[in-house]
């Protein structure tokens, strides 16, 4: 269905009934980036995992509202028709918030990322984002200017954003340092550390720790109150059970980057090829471990999300 819900974006937004019922009514909604389905597992592993995440949502005590784009509409939610012509139909691209104006005016199809899901989540009026993890600073930044432009998305979008940190291969130092300068709060959610995606810590401490979900759905609310614009990054380290370790995970990685250099692989063809060069290092521990923080950070942002809807429904009592 298209729904405006109070004309809220120009843009034209498409609500699943579910979606649309639930922010009506301010239950919890939690977004999901589209890139998930179009550019991680081979179909039809690919629409599976994407049903098992938005089961995650469920089990959490939300909506899921993946996110997409279609004929020149952001789809808020996905119906199972959806996720398998997403699962289905190759080549689709990887649509970042930079592209959004040029696909939506093209009228295409394409997956959202982190960056593109926080802007469709906050012209939809959805409050909270779940992501495995979130770009950052690049290794070797200081030459190529590789940074992700979720963190510049982080200081222009009013979601709050649920993660298992970022990925090992990046810089994680000069990361929390880009934070820090653009003033986007970090609260990790029961745990010391910032982690590092499937690895439980990156050896950084995260600025401020919370354990209480309605503590944290203050501050985010609080957040916003003092006039803030941004993000609010909410980070949760993956279970023991699936993480694995840093030390072997920092080896593959600093190999990975050396063959890349004498490859000549540049850009952003780099990432890839470190991610695969460490999961034949890890002997596929790594892809079974990425699976498992994908549905663990949904339900955690569910769990979240929830909190944060109930904390606005005593405050507007």
């Amino acid at each position: 269905m298209t729904a405006q819900l109070g004309a809220r974006s120009p843009v034209p937004l498409v609500f699943t009934d579910e979606v649309a019922a639930a922010l009506t009514a301010g239950d919890p909604v939690v977004a999901l980036e589209s890139n998930v389905i179009t550019h991680g597992l081979p179909y039809p592993d690919n629409a599976a995992t994407a049903r098992k995440v938005e089961q995650a949502v469920r089990a959490g005590g939300a909506v899921p509202a993946t996110l997409g784009i279609d004929d020149g509409r952001i789809l808020v939610g996905m119906t199972d028709e959806d996720i398998e012509r997403f699962a289905a139909t190759p080549g689709i691209p990887k649509v970042s918030s930079r592209d959004l104006p040029v696909v939506l005016a093209s009228g295409g199809m394409g997956a959202t990322t982190v960056a593109s899901s926080l802007v469709a989540a906050e012209l939809a009026g959805i409050a909270f984002f779940a992501s495995a993890g979130i770009g950052g600073v690049h290794r070797g930044a200081e030459t190529s200017m590789d940074i992700s432009s979720d963190l510049i998305q982080f200081t222009r979008s009013k979601v709050a954003v649920v993660c298992a940190g970022a990925k090992k291969i990046l810089d994680l130092g000069l990361t929390m340092e880009f934070l820090e300068t653009y003033c986007v709060p970090v609260i990790s959610y029961g745990f010391d550390d910032f982690p590092a995606f499937y690895c439980r810590s990156s050896g950084l401490r995260a600025p401020h720790r919370l354990d209480d979900a309605a503590l944290i759905a203050r501050a985010v609310e609080t957040h916003w109150q003092l006039g803030n614009d941004g993000a609010v990054l909410l980070t949760s380290p993956t279970r023991e059970e699936d993480a694995i370790d840093g030390e072997e995970v920092e080896a593959a990685i600093v190999r990975a980057l050396a063959d890349a250099e004498r490859d000549g692989v540049r850009g952003g063809a780099v990432t890839k090829y470190v991610m695969r060069a460490v999961d034949r290092a890890t002997e596929g521990k790594s892809a079974r471990a990425n699976m498992a923080v994908v549905v663990h950070t949904a339900e955690v942002g569910a769990r979240l999300a929830a909190a944060h809807a109930e904390y606005r429904r005593q405050e507007n009592r």
